[in-house]
């Protein structure tokens, strides 16, 4: 990906002098990214990745990325490494801002868009064996600091900044696409009797890291990055946010979204043959209806955003403000709603064989 030539806040280069060789290093901005911001940080004889953390996070949760990380290692499996200051510490804690992290940096690349249906598969193996590594990861997970997958919250939230921001430019848009998403989440069934487990919580593609920038290289998957989101849910969770991102061909800064259905069989195909042992019959069922279940979710979360305009982070040279551009991604997971919701049958007769 291009790195950005906006500059890099003082701030964030006073918290790198906490890691022991980094004086003099260069220091870069890198792109994308809705809630956190990142770094590239090149010495003469490596390159590190520096993440300012959005302080919604509980700083507990690096202790969650070394236990998942080195439990993966054990397993043989690649992922990210928090490199410690100085004096021990996984990041520097800045007040009112979060704190500022530092990892080694993984050779491979990632990419916003999946491409088709190899990489697709490949990244649904390398799904099904960090479930499979993590299945026996019997330590804590501490919480993230914020709700997180609980969509009876995240529409509590709708309703609350609707009544908040009676006066919001956008108020009367997002009342009318939360009808529809709270008529639409009716449906649902919490699925509290399926098993939690380990899962990644972000799998948007630019979370998978792929073995290089070309073929056959990128499209083999490595790795998964960014682990903040870690903890333990239904595994549908992982995987309707997968496909929420992996088989939207128009990626979440389109108003119109377009359901790609090879992604979503090979990045299936992918994963259950990857897995030691078939999932069961309730699990599988949940597989095909997690794309509607986190599309209308995310939407949620957006549409929120929309008015409180303050949790992800938005486009300044395209939008004029984070309203505009979080009303954009709203109406882009609604369409994709409506599309999985439309091809439901067909996907859940794909995995049920």
């Amino acid at each position: 990906m291009p790195e950005s030539s906006a500059p890099v806040p003082p701030s964030v280069l006073a918290a790198l002098g906490a890691w022991k060789g980094l004086e003099g290093a260069h220091v870069e901005p890198l792109p994308g990214g809705l809630v956190n911001t990142s770094y590239t940080v090149r010495t003469p004889d490596a390159t590190f990745i520096a993440q300012r953390v959005n302080p919604i996070f509980s700083p507990r949760i690096h202790d969650n990325i070394v236990a998942v990380s080195s439990h993966l290692a054990s397993k043989g499996e690649l992922s990210v490494e928090l490199v410690p200051t100085r004096d021990g510490r996984l990041f520097v804690e800045q007040a009112g801002e979060g704190c500022i992290r530092l990892l080694a940096r993984l050779d491979g690349t990632t990419f916003d868009i999946c491409s088709g249906a190899a990489p697709a598969r490949s990244a649904g193996a390398l799904i099904a064996r960090f479930h499979e590594a993590l299945a026996d990861f019997d330590a804590r997970l501490h919480p993230l600091g914020f709700p997180f997958h609980d969509t009876r919250r995240h529409l509590e939230d709708l309703g609350d900044a609707l009544g908040r921001h009676v006066g919001h430019a956008f108020h009367s848009d997002v009342a009318r696409l939360a009808d529809g998403i709270l008529h639409a989440s009716r449906e649902w069934s919490p699925g509290e009797s399926l098993p939690c487990r380990v899962v990644h919580g972000d799998l948007k593609f630019s979370n998978v890291l792929f073995a290089g920038a070309s073929p056959p290289d990128s499209e083999r998957a490595a790795a998964l990055i960014d682990l903040d989101t870690l903890c333990r849910l239904p595994l549908y969770y992982d995987l309707g946010d997968a496909w929420r991102s992996w088989c939207n061909t128009r990626g979440e800064d389109a108003s119109e979204a377009e359901l790609d259905a090879s992604i979503f069989e090979a990045s299936a195909e992918g994963y259950l043959s990857a897995l030691s042992s078939s999932p069961s019959r309730d699990e599988l069922v949940s597989f095909g209806e997690a794309l509607e279940r986190i599309s209308l979710e995310v939407c949620a979360r957006f549409a929120a955003d929309v008015l409180e305009e303050s949790y992800f982070d938005w486009d300044p040279a395209r939008f004029a403000s984070a309203a505009e551009h979080n009303w954009l991604r709203a109406r882009g997971q609604w369409s994709l709603y409506e599309q999985a919701k439309a091809t439901r049958e067909e996907r859940l007769r794909f995995l049920l064989g």
